[in-house]
């Protein structure tokens, strides 16, 4: 499934290949975030076409609720659903039933939750949030995992961890007891867990490799603490983590902090950030970050010249980007979107290829620096 390709001896920094039944991944990637079979504002052939994409995620939370397992049965599963025939990878929702702290009870049996729509009551078990993957299809399916907050006291984070080890037992078995509904196979990921304790990341990281998962995920980061930390923790989870299955740092994050990350190891990332700037005028280029409102676009008629192929920057005159979103026209967001999509792809294509012909050692601390500061 995992084809590693090749690690540098400067940094930790790797290319590989995951081979899925709906076509290969490069890695590092990417994956667009398409929470409720939609990465917002980008239609699927724009995905493809321009943006590049390879892979996008979905959520196993929200499409459960809306629309809801009795229709992606109908529907013949996600990808049907949504046409989209590349690969999709779905979240079990465990970060969701986090955020619904207010409404949610967290027991052995599972996670028991208040829907965010119409207040019902429904239960998330390691076995249902399997079989509710199953009937989405998705290529890669993520385990039921406890995401604690952070700052965190310890006893809380391990006895956290506890419950997401023995979810994930659970959930490997009722994933290695059934099969796949439409004909192309599967695959299931573990998440470790531990907050920011590095005892407790390197037992977690050690509980889920003996399970034996197609791939392992960086999971309860990005939740509040500092970069430096965030950084700390994945580069000890990376040491631990074996050299032969793919590694996915959940919910980050910024263009920096992915080619950081790629640094220490990581080979798969996603993030709403890309989409969500857009819709607030925030774009991202290979010169730094620019915020379309800005009164300083307003007499820009020009293009801006971002340095890589797209179909917003190469074609559109600033000021009437800024124009669009001054004057709340949904275009702007939708043109937003697919700059920064066709951004993010574009730099962990370069990141590849950079690590492919020796050069991302001396690349990307100065490109995290440039892309981050403001235009």
């Amino acid at each position: 499934m995992f084809k590693l390709e090749k690690t540098l001896s400067t940094t930790k920094a790797r290319t590989g290949t995951l081979t899925t039944d709906h076509g290969d991944i490069k890695t590092p990637i990417f994956m667009p975030v398409g929470t409720q079979a939609s990465v917002k504002a980008v239609n699927q052939d724009d995905l493809v076409n321009r943006v590049k994409a390879q892979i996008i995620l979905g959520n196993t939370y929200h499409l459960y609720l809306r629309p809801g397992n009795e229709i992606m049965i109908a529907a013949g599963g996600l990808h049907s659903f949504m046409c989209w025939d590349k690969p999709i990878l779905t979240d079990s929702g465990g970060y969701q039933i986090f955020s619904l702290s207010d409404n949610r009870v967290l027991e052995e049996e599972g996670a028991t939750f208040k829907s965010h729509l119409d207040g019902s009551k429904h239960l998330f078990t390691p076995e249902n949030v399997v079989e509710t993957q199953r009937i989405l299809g998705s290529d890669i399916m993520m385990i039921l995992d406890e995401c604690p907050p952070y700052p965190a006291e310890r006893s809380y984070v391990k006895n956290s961890m506890e419950l997401t080890h023995r979810w994930a037992k659970r959930g490997r078995e009722a994933f290695l007891n059934g099969s796949p509904h439409y004909g192309h196979s599967q695959a299931q990921f573990g998440i470790v867990q531990g907050g920011t304790f590095d005892d407790l990341r390197k037992e977690s990281t050690e509980y889920m490799t003996s399970l034996d998962f197609e791939g392992l995920a960086i999971g309860g980061l990005s939740v509040g603490e500092p970069i430096d930390l965030m950084y700390k923790m994945t580069d000890l989870n990376t040491d631990f983590l074996p050299e032969d299955k793919p590694r996915y740092l959940m919910g980050v994050g910024t263009p920096a902090n992915l080619l950081q990350c790629v640094a220490l190891g990581v080979d798969m990332f996603d993030c709403v950030m890309p989409t969500r700037n857009a819709r607030n005028g925030s774009i991202f280029t290979r010169h730094g970050k620019i915020n379309l409102r800005n009164a300083k676009w307003k007499h820009h008629h020009k293009p801006l010249d971002t340095g890589f192929p797209s179909d917003l920057c190469s074609k559109y005159n600033m000021s009437y980007l800024h124009h669009l979103f001054k004057a709340n026209e949904i275009l702007g967001l939708e043109l937003a979107s697919k700059q920064n999509l066709t951004f993010y792809l574009w730099l962990m294509n370069e990141a590849r290829q950079k690590i492919q012909d020796d050069t991302f050692q001396s690349w990307y601390g100065p490109m995290s620096e440039t892309v981050d500061q403001k235009i």
